[in-house]
């Protein structure tokens, strides 16, 4: 630890050492302790310290116009010591345990110290928990690291959140007014989306590489009718003996409306033949399906407004079982209208694995309507 200088910019960095780690097991978060538990007792892993390092390493070679205040052991010290970035330690959590408490104390803090923008490793809980401390004149910066990641302070990736940083700090890109938003956990994981706007924060204006908020799927008649279209087609083309790993949303469900089958909303649903073999399924689960039928394929869709068709509410879908399931055994379907709601027209990925993104970008064909498919690319 280090003094600051003045010539250094003065950051705040929060690490919410156990976001994410629901996602995989199936659990759609881990707000409140008994989740944790379960999560932990279903074998999840701690992978906000991992995100958070990869972030941190893209500004090494600036690290000497850098000074973070942060929280002391997992929350940010750690890591910050380990890269040997200067930081000073404003707040200490009890041991061996962190809650919301304590990044929102946290983060109190750093109003004190006058930094230039706090940067958060977290989901939307964690993102919730700082605008509680700092309100919306707070300028934010949040590296995705959750399972909700629909509030528009988050950058794509912890590579774009670094680029976002470093434009703000040299005076490249300015800040924008953006949503803060919320989802109640327990509702979610009975299949009710019940979103919350908690408010407004100041966070880097680049859509090149901040997120933007989710949008809802429009819940009109025309709307619905190509969801019909997009699950006629999938089930048309489904093969005698295949897995069908079908994803969440109300894309997706229209599969299991086309067949007359209820589905799980939020999660991931199994068939084969037809007809559901397995419901609400977590990685491993789906890996050991995946040991059992020699042929598998995914359908899945994007998030409206974001694009994001991996690593966003469907980390079931972690590296292990994409690379199981290649490109070749995917079928993306998306209805017309979220079609023109992609930034930029592009798809986008973020399976919590840089190198497995990069090697997964590219032109992908996608299903918009009954024998309609168009080439979008996935960035």
């Amino acid at each position: 630890m280090l003094t600051s200088s003045p010539e250094r910019f003065r950051l705040g960095f929060i690490v919410n050492p156990i976001a994410g780690m629901g996602g995989s097991v199936g659990l759609k978060g881990t707000d409140g302790p008994e989740i944790l538990a379960h999560a932990q007792k279903l074998g999840a892993k701690p992978t906000a310290s991992a995100r958070a390092r990869e972030f941190l390493q893209f500004l090494t070679s600036v690290k000497y116009k850098l000074h973070f205040f942060t929280a002391a052991g997992d929350m940010g010290e750690n890591l910050l010591r380990e890269i040997t970035l200067q930081y000073e330690v404003i707040w200490t959590p009890p041991a061996n345990s962190t809650t919301s408490r304590d990044t929102i104390a946290c983060a109190q803090r750093m109003k004190d110290r006058d930094v230039a923008i706090v940067v958060f490793v977290g989901g939307d809980g964690t993102a919730r928990d700082i605008y509680t401390a700092l309100g919306p004149k707070g300028i934010v910066l949040g590296i995705p690291a959750g399972v909700k990641i629909n509030s528009g302070v988050f950058a794509l990736n912890p590579e774009a959140a670094a680029n976002a940083l470093l434009q703000f700090l040299w005076d490249e890109i300015g800040l924008a007014e953006v949503e803060v938003l919320d989802i109640d956990e327990e509702a979610f994981r009975k299949g009710s989306v019940q979103s919350q706007l908690f408010g407004y924060m100041l966070a880097p204006s680049q859509p090149a590489v901040m997120q933007g908020s989710k949008a809802a799927s429009p819940t009109t008649v025309d709307e619905h009718e190509n969801q019909l279209e997009l699950g006629r087609q999938v089930v048309e083309d489904m093969r005698p003996g295949v897995l069908y790993l079908v994803g969440p949303g109300t894309t997706c469900r229209a599969v299991a409306e086309v067949l007359g089958l209820d589905k799980t909303l939020l999660g991931v649903d199994v068939m084969v033949d037809k007809q559901w073999v397995a419901r609400d399924v977590n990685a491993a689960q789906i890996l050991t399906f995946l040991d059992k039928y020699p042929e598998a394929e995914i359908v899945v869709t994007a998030i409206g407004a974001q694009g994001f068709v991996f690593g966003r509410g469907n980390l079931q879908f972690n590296p292990e079982v994409l690379r199981r399931v290649p490109p070749k055994r995917w079928r993306i379907i998306l209805t017309r209208q979220k079609l023109q709601t992609l930034p930029e027209g592009h798809l986008r990925i973020d399976t919590r694995d840089p190198a497995l993104d990069k090697d997964l970008r590219g032109m992908y064909r996608v299903l918009v309507g009954e024998g309609e498919f168009l080439i979008v690319e996935l960035q």
